[in-house]
């Protein structure tokens, strides 16, 4: 039996690091899918319509691999 990969417990530092001071953290190298785009993503059609097909292809991958899909992250 295989063990779910938590990708928040196996990057901890990275996804809820401490609030006590500023630190540097290597971040390994990773896949991911990704959107680029501009505008307001909360009243933009197009930007729905992309998150909309991001998920579709995320979880794809997610089943046919029984894998592990991270959250979605937002960037500016």
């Amino acid at each position: 039996m295989t063990t779910k990969y938590d990708v928040k417990r196996e990057l901890k530092k990275c996804y809820s690091p401490k609030n006590t001071d500023w630190e540097l953290v290597d971040i390994p190298e990773l896949h991911f899918l990704a959107i680029d785009g501009h505008g307001d993503p909360n009243t933009s059609a197009a930007y729905r319509c992309a998150v909309e097909a991001l998920y579709a292809v995320a979880y794809t991958v997610k089943f046919a691999t029984k894998g592990e899909v991270p959250p979605l992250k937002w960037t500016a």
